[in-house]
């Protein structure tokens, strides 16, 4: 028997697929669908894994077209799939972080007045990449967040208040490519004419709202927050930033009125659902459009993340997540706004070396690049004590592992391996002629070192048992493929401790879609003031997504790793001092198997 309670729909519209996800009001899954752009419409727009590139320039980018054509595929996918879209009642959802899209001056009376027998991309971009712009695009391509074309313009948001410090004060981060003031800065130098035509700059996030409603739809709270342009504690634009970013002080106003205003509220409704949806697919028509956001504040919502709460993706690239009530910013990693509720902050912090740099090591130990299997790495990394540090009287021992440049810190590719002596202080490098078995666990150190190191003046202490433990995360969240690896596991939790644990999390691919779709039962569904928090709290199945995989906090070796803490930083220093120095001979190779 069909259900008849309501439904509530997340999208996750990232750089090669948009995903469609359907939850009831107790957040169980109920649908899924999604397009990828590569099988769907490679053909048509040219695209490889997503995007199109101008490699003489360093741009990345995705035509706006085949977003809209991909918005109308996976609802008829949903459709097939058997949704009943007479029960959603609220729709959300998460969009790449930092990308932008340029609407046209006749762009709101096209998406108010749609017809529901045609598709959006011919009604809304009917001249796809001609030279004359008709439609609701000013232009026809969203820069991609892997686009590296701005480095001129970093620089001068990087100066503008003085110094990158003084940036991720203001607004959360120092001046990254992706970031969209940057690329609204050259996209008004290089576009003039464009940029004049231009009623409205969307967020990927918000343009994917505005679809749906009808209209155009703000900013959202926290993805405004990766632009490089909103003042965060104050809660506004910067205006020096906008006239950066403008051009002067006179196109402030303009600018300003292109990016349009943003509410506080992450959960309050946009208003109700376009008419085009409700007479092409059988929408309701009381369906709540809610705030859509950017995909990492998203994946702490799928989650959902509380206070203190740390997670770490354990990808190709390492990511590391916690939601706090305090706002320390540093050039080395973001702050954002929390999505749904103020005062607690989203701190991110993003390294190019993670998986890669684990391979690496796996593959030195067992000789060949061939043998895959993890039992050798994983039997050696348990075996070896601490910090490689047999007793104490010896010295630990500590390095970077970097096969690629690295961004935090700031050094290019090479590996470096010290010994530390935290009764002296004394740090020595030496040589990478050490048995390469040390490595494996050392690799772990290194890394979980790193997130210690910057996370430290945000996490607090916890009482257990009517036990007080130092300060540290409740929980450390494991996601992605290193996260089924148990001596990984068990490192991390040596080193970052976890008063509660060790925990990996499954919610499959889904975690922004299913956040977006978490947020739009929030956003219709709280009772006066309850938190997104309390709300999801009561309703989220912990046991169907969670298991815990390691013990965090352990007496002794956690306290052990804090000492290791002082040496990793003099390290890290004198690292980037040297390599910064043009002592590139500073670094060893990095390793090679043997065969």
């Amino acid at each position: 028997m069909a259900g008849t309670g309501p439904l509530y729909m997340g999208f996750d519209l990232s750089t090669q697929q948009l995903k469609g996800v359907v939850v009831d009001s107790q957040l169980k899954h109920k649908h899924e669908a999604k397009v990828d752009f590569d099988a769907d419409f490679g053909e048509k727009y040219g695209i490889e894994k997503g995007v199109l590139t101008n490699p003489s320039e360093g741009e990345i980018y995705a035509p706006v077209g085949m977003w809209l054509e991909a918005v109308d595929l996976v609802l008829s996918r949903l459709r097939e799939d058997g949704l009943d879209f007479s029960r959603v009642k609220g729709v959300s959802g998460a969009g790449m972080q930092h990308g932008t899209v340029f609407w046209s001056q006749q762009a709101e009376s096209l998406l108010s007045s749609l017809d529901a027998n045609k598709s959006l991309v011919e009604q809304l971009e009917p001249s796809a990449h001609k030279d004359e712009r008709k439609g609701a695009f000013s232009h026809p391509d969203s820069p991609n967040w892997q686009d590296h074309s701005t480095q001129k313009q970093c620089d001068l948001f990087d100066a503008e208040l003085g110094s990158p410090e003084t940036l991720a004060d203001v607004t959360g981060s120092k001046a990254h490519h992706r970031f969209s003031g940057p690329q609204i800065m050259r996209f008004k130098s290089k576009y003039p004419e464009h940029y004049k035509e231009t009623s409205r700059i969307s967020l990927v996030s918000s343009f994917l709202a505005s679809v749906f409603l009808g209209k155009f739809a703000p900013i959202d709270i926290s993805d405004v927050t990766g632009m490089n342009l909103w003042h965060i504690k104050e809660g506004k634009w910067n205006e020096k930033l906008l006239a950066l970013a403008a051009g002067s002080t006179e196109g402030v106003a303009e600018l300003k009125q292109k990016l349009g205003h943003v509410p506080e509220d992450g959960g309050a409704s946009f208003g109700q659902i376009s008419k085009y949806f409700v007479q092409r697919y059988g929408f309701a028509q009381d369906c709540n459009i809610i705030p859509m956001t950017g995909d990492n504040p998203a994946t702490i919502l799928a989650l959902p993340l509380q206070a203190s709460d740390a997670m770490v993706s354990l990808g190709t690239s390492t990511t590391f997540l916690m939601s706090t009530p305090q706002y320390k910013p540093d050039p080395a990693y973001h702050f954002m706004n929390d999505p749904t509720t103020a005062g607690l902050y989203m701190f991110m912090l993003c390294y190019k070396n993670g998986g890669l740099a684990r391979e690496h090591v796996r593959d030195a130990i067992n000789g060949n690049k061939t043998d895959r299997s993890w039992d050798k790495f994983n039997e050696v990394a348990l075996a070896t004590p601490p910090m490689n540090q047999k007793s104490p009287s010896e010295p630990m021992r500590m390095g970077l592992y970097f096969p690629r440049p690295e961004i935090v810190p700031n050094v290019p590719a090479g590996q470096w391996r010290y010994e530390y002596d935290p009764s002296s202080n004394k740090l020595n490098k030496i040589s990478a002629e050490q048995s390469v078995d040390a490595d494996a666990r050392g690799i772990v150190e290194s890394q979980m070192l790193s997130l210690r190191l910057r996370s430290a003046a945000l996490v607090s202490g916890h009482e257990i048992n009517g036990e007080k433990l130092p300060p540290q995360p409740r929980r450390v969240y494991l996601v992605g493929g290193g996260s089924a690896n148990p001596a990984i596991a068990r490192i991390i939790g040596d080193v970052l401790g976890g008063a509660e644990g060790i925990y990996k999390l499954d919610i499959g691919g889904n975690a922004c879609a299913l956040g977006g779709a978490y947020k739009a039962v929030w956003g219709c569904e709280r009772r006066g003031k309850q938190t997104f928090e309390e709300l999801v709290g009561e309703r989220w199945n912990e046991d169907a997504f969670v298991k815990k995989v390691a013990d965090g906090y352990r007496k002794g070796v956690f306290e052990k790793y804090g000492e290791a803490l002082r040496g990793f930083d003099a390290m890290e220093r004198e690292i980037v001092k040297a390599t910064s120095e043009g002592a590139r001979d500073n670094a060893d190779v990095f390793m090679e198997p043997k065969n």
